[in-house]
């Protein structure tokens, strides 16, 4: 045939033939199928067809001549000349030959899937499309569930038409492509049965920061083209690549979305293919995928990203698309095309220069009306202007704040006038996403009820730099930008750790100068995921009924079976993110330290906690672990950390007990934590405990006896030698750790782990704060010093030359 290829007939070479997407389906068809990926058959009608279409009209000048001198930026006059030529494809009939060839192909491809009318869907595919540094994401149309010649005859010629549309013009301008070198071929592709089950996105990089050895998966229930249209808030799911590779389930991270709607295939008779409807309680309280379905798609994620790097002779990050087949339980993948935005990052830069944003001013209070999923790492400030629909697009302004609904690529033009950009819908691999990622500019996307709380004229700062959750602060913020050359900085002798309580913020942090993480602190997931007081979750786990708060306790719950799964989960997640992030270097988390005030803050708290007068001094650390009133939710924090380490094969994790007063209450927890699978020297681990008593320094030798080295928290050791409550306003002046006490105790404390060879750390404020403190902990030969990552680079800087100068 002459306009048609099947897509066996296809591979990446064919991009002018039957543009990006086809090619690169073509490809997976010939050499990925037999390496196990399922991906559904099709054919491509070939770009010769679309300029064989136009010929046959007469109308190529014609669309010349309408394009000619058209400036973008007056969005009027190029709606109406983009509504012009696409009236001109749609009254240009097919010629018989072609239309010929097109009915032959389908009865082949229906045929091979027993149908006389195969269900299939038809997607443009164009000759710039899916290049590594234009996605086109959106651009042109495709629809879904299309059944029979007539369909399929009207869809095809939509395709044509829509290389014209609003976006497709601004978009091709913007990136200065010739109109006319620019082609359509048309894909047609069995469908897959995703409107009984599911389907989404997945990129096999992280999409705002870059991290390579993640991969990125987002689900609904129904076709996938809610996610990609941003009409819903989807399940997010991170698998780490390297562990995944050994035969593990590293899956770090589970995100339950806001799953409202599903699209369906619509009743026959019907004027559109396709349906929204309302999921069910159940489909909304429950994720969308199983756990055996994420791995099985991260593995097609790797193969794919392995194939097309290969191929490419270059590292090639993939975004691709995916669908679940509801009746048979199969995966496929229907798209594959190369991540365009970091991947270009990581080329233009070579990785060596790290752009932050954050607040001038980063203690003060910021109200904050509203958050959502953040795209990109920026900061944004302006007035919102709100647009219900594209109508009113001509009244927006340059530097304002689009709020809406939703966005599609039709969208393009305003979001380029926009600082920044909010939604009430979409995840993180939806169309507004990739466009705003691709732009530039900050977006929030899944803000629910933005369009109704925010208001036109009302200044608001958006920030999309504090970790995965974006947030809309009422007011004008002022924000600076900070650029860090990571270029010949040196190495340290000295370890520089990081101390890191965020998982979201993990994988920017790791590309921070550093030799790991010398301080996971396990309270931020427990306050910030968990919510609710770890034995509320016993007792509900016991099946008590009479527990305060309980409806509210399972709502964050949900998409868990059980408390007990919900609360080591969240843990494991949170932990192994930030262990993934910077694998294989060492991660020390610190096993929970929250005192009984912290914990009464908790959901359910007060039921559980005394009222204590002194709490810096009471029922905290490690007394509570072994506690019978605590110890049972004490063992699921230690299989939830068991799990990281055997389950998703992050054995670069370390353990660190806080607060222990005696070597006996030593021996009580280290035996718990036998029993519960986290044992010192089994498959590496290694237990520290916190230096932070005045009695771990002065009885070093039976504690270092103990455990595997010493992390000195300068915070508490300062408080408890100089007997000062940090938080006592009329003494705190007082607390100090450059106080030459804290020279001798930190001195002391070093000495002791060289002299039993075992790891001396500092995971306290101190040398965050001073950087004095910091030298003298280098000349005295300490192991590694873990700083808050906004002190990492002026230290690392500091600490190389302090070494040099030692050395003299």
């Amino acid at each position: 045939m002459k306009y048609i290829k099947f897509f066996k007939e296809l591979n990446n070479k064919d991009v002018p033939l039957v543009g990006g997407k086809n090619a690169s389906i073509g490809e997976m068809f010939q050499e990925l199928v037999p390496a196990g990926i399922k991906v559904p058959n099709g054919f491509a009608i070939t770009s010769e067809a679309y300029w064989y279409l136009l010929d046959s009209g007469g109308i190529r000048q014609k669309i010349m001549d309408l394009l000619d001198g058209v400036d973008v930026t007056e969005i009027d006059v190029l709606k109406t000349r983009s509504k012009q030529i696409r009236e001109l494809i749609f009254g240009t009939p097919f010629p018989d030959d072609l239309r010929e060839e097109i009915f032959k192909a389908y009865k082949i491809l229906s045929a091979e899937y027993g149908k006389k009318e195969a269900d299939v869907a038809v997607r443009s595919s164009a000759t710039a499309e899916d290049l590594p540094d234009a996605s086109f994401a959106g651009q042109q149309d495709t629809y879904l569930s299309v059944k029979g010649q007539t369909e399929l005859i009207h869809y095809i010629k939509s395709c044509f038409a829509s290389l014209f549309t609003d976006r497709a013009v601004s978009y091709r301008a913007s990136r200065k492509f010739d109109h006319f070198k620019v082609a359509l071929s048309v894909g047609v592709q069995k469908m897959v049965r995703a409107d009984k089950g599911s389907a989404g996105v997945m990129f096999s990089i992280d999409t705002e920061t870059g991290f390579k050895d993640a991969v990125f998966i987002t689900s609904a229930w129904g076709l996938g083209e809610n996610v990609v249209g941003g009409l819903v808030n989807p399940d997010e799911f991170y698998v780490f690549k390297p562990t995944l590779k050994e035969g593990k389930r590293p899956i770090i991270k589970r995100h339950l979305g806001t799953k409202d709607k599903k699209m369906v295939y619509a009743p026959k008779g019907s004027e559109h293919t396709t349906v929204n409807v309302k999921t069910t309680k159940k489909e909304f309280n429950s994720f969308s995928i199983s756990d055996a379905d994420v791995l099985t798609l991260a593995r097609y994620a790797i193969k794919i990203e392995e194939h097309y790097t290969k191929e490419a002779g270059e590292y090639r990050p993939m975004d691709m698309e995916w669908s679940k087949d509801g009746e048979t339980g199969e995966i496929f993948i229907v798209q594959a095309r190369p991540e365009t935005v970091q991947s270009q990052k990581h080329k233009k830069d070579d990785g060596q220069k790290l752009e932050k944003f954050h607040f001038k001013n980063r203690s003060a209070d910021r109200e904050i009306l509203l958050s959502g999923r953040a795209i990109g790492g920026k900061i944004g400030a302006g007035k919102v202007r709100i647009i219900n629909d594209l109508e009113h697009m001509n009244t927006f302004k340059e530097g304002e704040i689009l709020v809406t609904d939703n966005t599609d690529p039709d969208w393009e033009p305003v979001m380029k006038k926009a600082s920044a950009v909010i939604t009430n819908r979409g995840g993180r691999t939806c169309h507004a996403a990739i466009v705003a990622r691709e732009i530039g500019v900050p977006a929030i996307v899944g803000a629910l009820g933005a369009t109704d709380r925010l208001y036109t004229g009302m200044e608001v700062t958006v920030s999309c730099a504090e970790g995965e959750e974006g947030y809309i602060y009422a007011g004008i913020h002022e924000y600076e930008v900070e650029s860090v050359m990571l270029k010949d900085l040196g190495r340290p002798k000295t370890k520089i750790y990081m101390n890191i309580g965020n998982p979201e913020k993990a994988f920017g942090f790791a590309q921070l100068p550093n030799d790991g993480v010398g301080l996971a602190r396990m309270e931020h997931i427990i306050l910030n995921q968990i919510k609710a007081h770890p034995l509320a979750l016993l007792d509900l786990q016991n099946g008590k009924k009479d527990i305060k708060e309980r409806g509210e306790i399972e709502k964050l719950m949900a998409g868990y079976e059980s408390p007990k799964d919900f609360f080591i989960e969240k843990i494991a997640e949170g932990m192994g993110m930030i262990c993934a992030a910077f694998y294989p270097k060492p991660v020390i988390v610190r096993l929970s330290d929250f005192k009984t005030n912290e914990y009464r803050g908790m959901i359910a708290g007060l039921g559980y906690e005394p009222l204590e007068e002194n709490p810096m001094l009471g029922y905290r650390g490690a007394s509570r672990y072994y506690s019978e009133l605590y110890k049972v939710a004490f063992e699921w924090e230690c299989e939830a950390l068991c799990k990281v380490r055997e389950e998703m094969g992050l054995t670069n994790m370390k353990v660190m007990i806080p607060f222990l007063r005696t070597p006996e209450e030593g021996k009580k927890v280290l035996e718990i934590m036998r029993r519960k699978g986290l044992e010192s020297g089994k498959n590496g681990l290694e237990v520290y405990v916190m230096c932070e008593l005045p009695v771990n320094v002065i009885l070093a030798d039976e504690f270092l006896g103990m455990f595997d080295g010493f992390s000195i928290g300068s915070n508490d050791l300062t408080q408890l030698t100089l007997g000062v409550d940090r938080d006592g306003q009329l003494v705190s002046h007082i607390f100090d750790e450059r106080n030459p006490v804290m020279s001798i105790m930190f001195k002391k404390a070093i000495e002791a782990c060289k002299k039993h060879n075992k790891y001396c750390g500092i995971c306290g404020q101190a040398p965050s704060d001073y950087i004095e403190v910091a030298e003298f902990l280098v000349r005295e030969g300490i192991t590694s010093i873990s700083l808050n990552p906004d002190s990492v680079v002026g230290t690392w800087s500091r600490v190389v030359e302090l070494e040099k100068s030692l050395k003299k």
